[in-house]
């Protein structure tokens, strides 16, 4: 599922994926709004269109936008990894108390 695109010279997000036809402008974004799209990114197929300065022409969308899609693009691309990491971080634990 797509969660940040861009449209019409603007960037947009979902902020709710229960009401996936809602998109939200990228200049709204809010600190929860992050932690949630990084959740759907974590355990979700997460989808983003590429930056592209020349499609995107507000410019506070161009640098909010350009940030986001290189975290979440950084972030998909070594998510395996990641969780591998936090499972042999915690898997004492984990075992442990099992």
């Amino acid at each position: 599922m797509k969660y940040l695109k861009i449209d019409d010279n603007k960037g947009y997000f979902i902020k709710d994926k229960t009401t996936p036809d809602v998109w939200t402008e990228i200049d709204q974004i809010e600190k929860d709004d992050l932690l949630r799209l990084l959740d759907y990114a974590t355990y979700e197929d997460f989808e983003l269109d590429n930056f592209d300065e020349n499609i995107l022409g507000n410019k506070a969308h161009q640098i909010i936008y350009k940030h986001l899609s290189e975290k979440f693009s950084t972030f998909l691309s070594n998510k395996d990894r990641f969780k591998d990491e936090a499972d042999n971080l915690y898997k004492d634990a984990i075992e442990k108390y099992q």
